[in-house]
């Protein structure tokens, strides 16, 4: 009898946990940088499962393809996701919500031109070269907009998509200059292919705003909320140790099959961890002035808007 109801308690138990394991769906723009990694190699690394969580992580060409699949509820979460886009998704009555910071400042994102362009600065490009960006909304664009109204960039602004296509238009001579994200693109500039002529820390006013965020389907907040709490854990924690255990270097440099001293190159220049802290949107009301220039708002959020808008859990 007593077998029995110790079978009967560990079956229970056995079953409560496989209830608590919860699946989500995260769309993430621009996948396999390092920035946007966090619920990628936390899956790898078991630190999502610790939460009783299984991620369905996939790949999107950006920011506005992203916002599309959260919006839609096609996806819970949304990765990589510029704030400007999200401004103008939630004040147009989208259900997005801003869950977690992902990206403050603008160090991690540059501009480069073939090695043997003519163009060595921003101020050599005239009205008939072309610059790129990745998708309306995103935070490449943003910079790009803030490169013509705060520096004089005169080039023609223009949507390349993803990285990969964005540096075959520019070796092509289809694009002029294009927009990078590290480590891809690092061999290139070590190898002395493409030159950097910009990178986005060159706008003053962006340097320490946040400038991308990690996004939530405002119903699946609501259905979804203690798995999407479990999941601000786990991005946390994955966040920590994806910046203290070199085994995160190892695994993201296998996956994107790329040599470690360039991720480690990129991560220490580009990608500081203060860069990807997740505990409150710096400078929004500096994001917000920069939303009403890409004409994505009218008018600033009214406080009641923003708090709506912005659900940052606490640690």
């Amino acid at each position: 009898m007593m077998r029995l109801v110790i079978g009967l308690i560990a079956a229970c138990a056995l079953a409560q946990a496989a209830v608590a394991q919860d699946t989500l769906k995260v769309a993430i723009g621009q996948i396999n940088n390092w920035e946007n990694q966090p619920p990628t190699l936390g899956q790898d690394a078991g630190i999502f499962k610790k939460y009783n969580l299984v991620l369905e992580n996939y790949g999107t060409a950006g920011a506005g393809e992203t916002l599309q699949a959260v919006i839609s509820g096609s996806a819970d979460i949304g990765g990589g996701v510029g704030v400007g886009g999200a401004l103008r998704a939630f004040s147009r009555g989208a259900p997005v919500r801003i869950l977690l910071p992902s990206y403050t400042g603008t160090s991690d994102l540059y501009w480069y031109v073939r090695a043997d362009s003519p163009i060595k600065s921003l101020k050599d490009a005239t009205e008939k070269n072309t610059v790129a960006y990745s998708t309306n909304g995103s935070s490449s664009n943003n910079i790009v907009v803030a490169f013509v109204e705060e520096l004089g960039l005169k080039a023609k602004p223009t949507a390349t998509g993803g990285l990969p296509g964005t540096l075959t238009a520019v070796m092509s001579g289809q694009i002029d200059i294009g927009w990078g994200a590290p480590p891809f693109g690092v061999k290139e500039i070590n190898e002395g292919k493409i030159r950097v002529i910009a990178r986005g820390s060159d706008v003053p006013s962006l340097r320490g705003q946040t400038v991308r965020a990690v996004i939530v389907n405002a119903s699946a907040l609501r259905q979804k909320r203690d798995a999407i709490l479990r999941f601000v854990k786990g991005f946390r924690e994955a966040v920590d140790w994806m910046y203290a255990d070199p085994q995160a270097v190892a695994l993201y440099a296998k996956k994107i099959n790329a040599d470690e001293a360039i991720v480690r190159q990129s991560i220490s220049e580009y990608q500081t961890k203060d860069a990807l802290q997740t505990d409150g949107m710096k400078d929004f009301d500096g994001a917000m002035r920069d939303a009403i220039k890409l004409k994505f708002l009218d008018k600033p959020l009214t406080p009641d808007q923003v708090k709506e808008f912005v659900q940052i859990p606490p640690r």
